[in-house]
């Protein structure tokens, strides 16, 4: 299968993300961090939005090495000129073209007639081509669109140069295994040289949006865009952090067998990190891979199996996506196993009566409180003691007495 180019687009689609705004700086920030990551392609933004924007592609497109750099724009000259402006600069100048193909969106958006469409597809393309650059070209909501004339689209500009074509799900409409017959059949069905290949961008708003990613790869899909930490239009985007672990993970799977990016996993939760603060959102707890809870464990059986075997409740290694380590939450959940192994943690060597003792009071402050504390636990230990060193002395003096 082979490598598949990893695009990242939380610069562009990403910060469409109801109330969050990157500032100039911070948009570079992120690229040099998307770089270190080892993306293969970065979009840098939509340079028409706004002067600054503009500004920050051209400081990223000079600036940021190794990753393609793009600009997105829409089929019409003053986009194009604008985009090309802002990345002329970089290594491999690319543009990516947007222009929606399906019934609804040319009825009612653009008021066009798909020859009309087609045209204008083919029209743009050759002039990105004309400038020099790489070129993508985005069928908008091609999920929702006829499948025989999105493969007369992409044909047709595959014909005058296009390098990628991409059939995004902009809504979030469709499901993996209809997913996979859309990108087998285009891949099938498009006439295009060998080098022209097919992306998969794929929206969350059913929550199959890494799915569906995963769904594309396997029929034949060589691109793949994503955000991180899946922010984005409504319900975001696929997650970077879950389609890149999610393939490494399952590289015993017949159908990602040798299908791989060239992405430094370790890299994966700074990135996550940086992103959430820049952007002002917060990752939920239970996000995969980047999470806070992701390597975290309150069951005392799930402890007692990490104790004796990792792999028996983790699947992943955190220090793989760059955790330092998996964490205990110790609450009314946990077990005698998972209470040592912190006291441990904490320097204490603990005896088994002392272990039983305290364990009966762990579970009664659990009762009452979410988790206990380290502290709540050395006052255990220590209340303990106490108790134990009270009685002892209580018994020797009463057997010293005449």
């Amino acid at each position: 299968m082979g490598r598949i180019l990893l695009l990242d687009t939380t610069l562009r689609d990403g910060e469409q993300t109801p109330g969050v705004r990157f500032a100039q700086d911070e948009k570079v920030e992120i690229a040099r961090q998307l770089a270190r990551l080892g993306v293969d392609v970065i979009q840098a933004g939509f340079p028409i939005t706004s002067a600054g924007e503009f500004e920050a592609i051209r400081t990223i497109a000079r600036t940021v090495q190794g990753p393609v750099i793009s600009a997105f724009a829409r089929t019409v000259k003053e986009d194009i000129d604008l985009a090309y402006e802002a990345i002329k600069e970089s290594r491999e100048p690319r543009v990516d073209l947007v222009l929606a193909t399906s019934p609804i969106h040319m009825q009612h958006k653009l008021r066009k007639t798909p020859q009309q469409v087609l045209e204008m597809a083919v029209e743009a393309v050759s002039y990105v081509k004309s400038l020099g650059c790489t070129c993508q070209f985005y069928a908008e909501d091609a999920t929702r669109s006829d499948w025989n004339f999105l493969a007369q689209v992409f044909s047709a500009v595959a014909a005058v140069g296009c390098d990628v074509l991409c059939a995004p799900d902009t809504v979030g409409y469709t499901v993996p295994r209809e997913h996979y017959k859309l990108f087998r059949f285009l891949d099938e069905q498009v006439d295009r040289p060998a080098h022209v290949i097919l992306a998969a961008h794929c929206h969350n708003d059913l929550g199959m949006a890494t799915a569906n990613s995963l769904a594309a790869i396997e029929a034949g899909a060589r691109q793949v865009e994503c955000t991180v930490n899946g922010i984005g239009e409504r319900a975001g985007n696929a997650s970077l952090e879950e389609v890149v672990m999610a393939l490494r993970t399952r590289q015993d799977y017949a159908d990602y067998a040798g299908a791989s990016f060239e992405v430094n996993s370790k890299e994966l939760y700074r990135t996550s990190l940086l992103v959430s603060h820049l952007g002002g959102i917060s990752v939920q707890p239970n996000k995969a891979i980047v999470g806070a809870n992701a390597f975290a464990h309150e069951s005392g059986m799930h402890q007692d199996g990490i104790l004796k075997e990792r792999t028996t409740y983790e699947i992943l290694r955190p220090e793989d996506v760059g955790v330092a380590r998996s964490l205990f939450v110790l609450g009314k959940h946990s077990g005698r196993h998972a209470l040592l192994h912190r006291f441990r943690e904490l320097g204490q060597e603990v005896t088994d009566v002392e272990l039983i003792r305290v364990y009966h009071r762990f579970k009664e402050l659990c009762d009452r409180e979410k988790q206990a504390t380290d502290h709540d636990l050395l006052s255990l230990l220590e209340e303990e003691r106490a108790g134990a060193s009270s009685l002892r002395d209580a018994a020797v003096s009463s057997n010293t007495e005449p």
